[in-house]
């Protein structure tokens, strides 16, 4: 029989918020299902657990969060009416938030499959779903048969008026946006931050951290009741013991040759002295077990072991590090600026043996990103884009689309410098910057961030002020804590954290931190900022030395802009029937026209020239009759009295038929026909807006003789002018409109 419908669910405030935890619902059949509810946000998380026949040589997890437009009542807006199977760079970063913190919790020897499923069913425009994703995930993984070696929870904190406000609204992000910060803790430890600010101080991050650590508690009391009452018994996991023989056998044979590789301050020269150990312990294990096979699989874990020892052991006891530096000094760097001759800005930014190539590029309006999300569609003007190619690492592999570390990576360099950037009013140009890892050996992600600064500035781009960034990383030894400044990759690898901090000389715009430990003490925390302070600052001050300003102007290559003003009766006169109008001024020269109902024109060419030319089109379109002035016009209509002449682009006056010529015109039709071009000099705008022309005071003006306006403000007036003295002279099929006037 059927176990009859069982559901459990739990509710706590937290903050100002209350959160609901469901299980027994739904998706009975996963390994475990939680329902998380807060107000009208809904997203359900699954955690399914699949044995393998073969051990992959890592933990196979993968975490999907996915957001479904109907949670909002929205219908997707693609061709195909549904969402596409890319997820989002939202949907992979809030992925990365969820993998993160979870991953190092599953006990050491499980190595079954795992996928978690993040659903969002339900949004309102109040609760951000991508939190209780992350305390979800980790609920439904505590309920299931897993080994997981949680609970953890998440959060998001905000600042408002001086005071930390936990899970704050969409609009409170929007309108107190001095602090987004999205954190992960277990019952005693912070174990993931990520997120940025408006120049914050190193203190206020720490406080941050610590006030959205202790309001979580509530969300690991739940997940623990939610086990209690119907968590699954867990797994035996054995972790694999470590074979003494092989153990003892390389520790004696090989400690001073490892010793000696990891001295080697080179990245390629310290792999390939690394590779050479190898090689000689798959020898000596030969040699020793030849008819042992399995014993060749402990060599890396053996390996590793005595690597991690050796570099620690020697950060502890002698404070040096793999390199030869102490635990405070940034690598040697190098800059520049205004490399690359053909592109908008460019930088290329060295720290070591990691380097990045930014390139700047500047774009108008219309090349705004557009985001289609929960809370409606909306754009971007900044963007910046990470690319880690396999030659920067000196491997070769097949180049697909950015990977979930490149588009995480990307969007930490994004935040860092988003608040520096001019406003919309400011600079309304829409500004990309792609930065290409050229060589990585530790925190690509922060070099991004420095040569992303000196792209723009060296593309123009008025930023209020240069950001650096810096990767932090830590060696926890007994109850002693080493915080290392610009950490290299192995020791990213072999560290117990891994925290990058950017910002300017004024405080802190981004951080992101993975801790591989329990936690570490508060104060070891603030160290940890106040020592990236310092080098960051070190970095900005040789950064200014390269270029201390963005440049007064924008490269010649940049597009240009400027803004123009017509009346707004006027804008169907410059957009034109069907947008025949502006669409040959675009064509034509190249420019892109924005127009606001506000009579607002922003013009983006893509040269000086191009935008004088497009700027004139438009305001030719604007422009309104003067006394005085002469005219091409374009005879319109016929009447018995005269023309109506076509002065101006929707703009017609009434040419009188006495003001045609000096001699009498009997009929209309016997000196115009439609169409025809004709001089004409306006002589009156009469109150009601109707405007008289004058083709006999353009002739005399032509011929020299001087005009007075007020001779021709009445149909017939103006005579005068012997005939002799017309321009052209002898036969009217002569005098057809030509001078300029």
């Amino acid at each position: 029989m059927l176990k009859p419908f069982e559901k459990v669910s739990l509710t706590r405030q937290v903050g100002d918020i209350e959160i609901t935890m469901e299980t027994g619902k739904m998706a009975n059949q996963a390994g475990g299902a939680v329902w998380v509810q807060s107000g009208g946000t809904v997203v359900l998380v699954t955690a399914t657990n699949q044995p393998l026949e073969f051990d992959r040589g890592f933990f196979p997890l993968t975490c999907n969060y996915q957001e479904m437009l109907y949670a909002a009542g929205k219908v997707p807006g693609n061709y195909f009416r549904r969402e596409v199977g890319r997820p989002s760079e939202r949907e992979t970063l809030i992925s990365r938030l969820i993998d993160r913190p979870i991953r190092p919790l599953f006990a050491k020897g499980f190595n079954d499959e795992v996928q978690v499923i993040a659903t969002v069913l339900s949004a309102d425009q109040h609760v951000n779903p991508d939190v209780l994703a992350l305390t979800g995930a980790s609920a439904a993984l505590s309920i299931s048969e897993m080994p997981f070696e949680g609970p953890i929870a998440g959060t998001r904190v905000a600042m408002v008026d001086g005071e930390f406000v936990l899970f704050p609204t969409y609009k409170g992000i929007a309108e107190h946006g001095s602090l987004n910060l999205l954190l992960a803790g277990s019952r005693d430890a912070v174990v993931m931050v990520e997120g940025g600010g408006e120049f914050l101080s190193e203190d206020t991050l720490a406080d941050a951290i610590e006030f959205g650590h202790k309001e979580i508690q509530p969300l690991i009391d739940m997940q623990e009741e939610l086990a209690e009452k119907v968590g699954k018994k867990k797994v035996s996991v054995v972790a694999p013991e470590r074979d003494a023989d092989v153990d003892t056998l390389l520790k004696d044979a090989l400690t001073d040759e490892l010793t000696a590789a990891l001295s080697v301050a080179e990245k390629m020269a310290r792999k390939a002295a690394k590779s050479a150990v190898k090689e000689k312990a798959v020898e000596l294990v030969t040699e020793k077990f030849p008819e042992d096979a399995d014993k060749l699989k402990q060599i890396k874990d053996v390996l590793g072991d005595m690597e991690k020892k050796i570099v620690r052991a020697r950060i502890v006891n002698e404070g040096v590090r793999i390199d030869g530096r102490d635990t405070t000094t940034v690598r040697p760097l190098s800059i520049e600026a205004g490399l690359l001759p053909m592109t908008h800005g460019s930088a290329l930014f060295r720290r070591g043996e990691t380097s990045a190539l930014a390139v700047a590029t500047l774009g108008s309006t219309r090349d705004e990103q557009r985001l289609e999300t929960l809370i409606g569609e909306h754009t971007k003007r900044f963007m910046l884009h990470y690319n880690f190619p396999p030659y920067c690492v000196g491997e070769a592999r097949m180049l697909r689309g950015p990977s979930r570390r490149e588009i995480g990576h990307g969007a930490l360099s994004e935040r860092a410098l988003t608040p520096v950037l001019p406003t919309a009013e400011e600079f309304p140009f829409t500004m990309r910057v792609v930065s290409e890892i050229m060589e990585s050996n530790g925190s690509s992600s922060m070099a991004s961030v420095c040569g992303a600064t000196m792209a723009l500035m060296d593309a123009g781009v008025p930023i209020t002020a240069p950001v650096a960034g810096i990767a932090m990383g830590l060696c926890k030894e007994g109850d002693q804590y080493f915080v290392l400044t610009d950490i290299l990759g192995d020791e990213d690898a072999l560290g117990d954290m891994d925290f990058k901090v950017a910002g300017t000389r004024e405080g802190v715009t981004a951080i992101q931190m993975d801790i591989k430990i329990s936690g570490i003490p508060s104060d070891v925390l603030r160290r940890a900022l106040n020592q990236a302070k310092d080098a960051r600052e070190h970095i900005l001050s040789q950064m200014d030395e390269v270029l201390d300003a963005p440049r007064p102007n924008l490269s010649e290559l940049a597009p240009q802009m400027c803004e123009v003003f017509v009346d707004p009766d006027k804008i169907r006169s410059v957009i034109g029937p069907g947008g025949k109008n502006i669409k040959a001024i675009t064509s034509e020269t190249g420019a892109d026209v924005d127009i606001e109902d506000s009579g607002k024109v922003m013009i983006f060419a893509p040269t000086l020239a191009a935008m004088e030319e497009a700027k004139a089109r438009v305001q030719y379109y604007d422009q309104k009759p003067e006394i005085g002035k002469n005219y091409l016009g374009i005879v319109r209509k016929i009447l018995e009295i005269g023309a109506l002449i076509e002065i101006l682009p929707g703009c017609e006056g009434l040419l009188h038929i006495s003001q045609m010529d000096f001699e009498r015109v009997e009929k209309v039709e016997d000196l115009l026909q439609l169409g025809q071009e004709v001089w004409v000099k306006c002589v009156d705008l009469e109150p009601g807006g109707r405007i008289r022309l004058s083709r006999k005071a353009w002739l005399m003006e032509e011929a020299g003789q001087e005009v007075n306006l007020e001779d021709f403000k009445r149909p017939g007036g103006g005579g005068g002018g012997r005939r002799d003295d017309r321009r052209g002279g002898g036969r009217r099929d002569d005098r057809r409109g030509g001078g300029g006037g």
